[in-house]
């Protein structure tokens, strides 16, 4: 300590160490399966690595890039929204890159809010959100999504917004529930953010894993598009999670706000992948929708196992996360659950209940992730038997 003070700011000094860390650090400690972290075991189509390659070797990107990001990959970026969703952007003043969508965030909220701004977001939500909310100085204010559906109550929501509320903060598909956003929900949820002058930042990195419906971008509703930050990244739907490629997109004045946020956290990054993920941008639909196939077999192979071990599964219409609840097994604490898995049965995950502001709210629940080879599925599938 110095002058009296802890070294930590105080606005961070409740966060401690991220829960993927800690039950990361555990599962290589007792050699478990990893399914508590969100990240593949193989590496993405070889021509994104190839493209990367060719960038690292024609020099591309090996010094300092623009600081929006290189103009290959913010016109991929906009053809992709266009390809897609019917959205068009401006790749000169309407795309921004990012150090993957967790800056994407970081730089939206910390350019978006002042201190004690209120910003409205869905729980249990990514840990993220709250630390960023923090470092602005706002104020968290959860709309609780409710096992089994997890659907959110917009009469609720409209309760929630006050005079202070600046900002809804959205994730769909949703990380850690698997919950897309149906169109009506999102229409509801626009016309509050039009009713009340409200901004929006939408976490979309799962648009391409969605099992039931469609995404659909709130950005391209009536009054949305001046008033909506959009976040996406490369990391999930391409399988190159290390390279922290992600982009903004939204009307110009909002694009401009975050990148003068953004140029003062990394300034630019990532060179040589901007390349080759603009390349990934381009890959024909079949890649996509192979991709989409894969993940919900995937899905639907651990949630079998899941059930027949014991546990109650709410199973995802999107991302590469499954729910569960511990109930069956006499269990409520799902903190001491997830610690103790690894030396019952050789396999890691992650407690819901972090992720919410009340932890009560989510004490019995549970994340696994899918996005793993399949023998390594079948594994911990034939692990997790063992506690039944």
């Amino acid at each position: 300590m110095t002058q009296g003070r802890p070294l930590l700011n105080r606005r961070l000094a409740a966060f401690g160490t991220t829960i993927f860390a800690e039950m990361s650090a555990l599962a290589v400690r007792t050699a478990s399966i990893n399914l508590g972290q969100g990240f593949p075991d193989t590496d993405g189509p070889e021509e994104i690595l190839e493209a990367a390659v060719r960038a690292l070797r024609a020099g591309h990107g090996n010094q300092y890039p623009p600081g929006p990001g290189v103009p290959d990959l913010r016109n991929a970026v906009a053809a992709h929204q266009e390809r897609f969703y019917g959205l068009t952007w401006s790749p000169e003043t309407e795309v921004l890159v990012t150090t993957g969508a967790t800056e994407a965030i970081a730089a939206s909220l910390l350019a978006l809010l002042e201190p004690d701004d209120e910003v409205i977001a869905f729980e249990p939500y990514y840990d993220s959100y709250a630390a960023c909310i923090a470092m602005a100085g706002a104020k968290r204010v959860p709309l609780t999504l409710r096992a089994p559906d997890f659907r959110p109550d917009l009469d609720e929501l409209r309760t929630l917004i006050t005079p202070r509320t600046r900002l809804l903060l959205l994730n769909t598909p949703h990380n850690p529930t698997g919950t897309v956003l149906t169109p009506d929900e999102l229409a509801g949820i626009a016309a509050l953010a039009v009713e009340h002058d409200l901004l929006v930042v939408t976490d979309e990195v799962y648009e391409h894993l969605v099992f039931t419906g469609a995404h659909h971008p709130i950005a391209a509703l009536p009054g949305m598009r001046e008033r909506t930050v959009s976040i996406s990244s490369s990391g999930k739907t391409f399988s190159y999670t290390g390279w922290k490629i992600g982009w903004v997109t939204g009307d110009a004045p909002l694009v401009a706000a975050v990148r003068s946020a953004k140029q003062y956290l990394t300034f630019v990054s990532g060179g040589p992948f901007q390349y080759a993920i603009a390349e990934a941008l381009a890959l024909p639909d079949a890649f996509f929708t192979g991709f989409r196939a894969d993940m919900h077999r995937k899905r639907d192979l651990l949630a079998k196992g899941l059930r027949a071990a014991g546990f109650r599964v709410y199973e995802p219409e999107g991302t590469y996360f499954i729910t569960t609840d511990i109930s069956p097994f006499g269990d409520e604490d799902a903190y001491a659950f997830c610690r103790a898995l690894p030396e019952r049965c050789g396999v890691a995950a992650v407690p819901v209940s972090v992720f919410y502001d009340d932890p009560e709210a989510g004490r019995s629940q549970v994340r696994f992730t899918f996005c793993k080879r399949d023998d390594v599925l079948e594994s911990a599938v034939e692990r997790l038997a063992r506690l039944g």
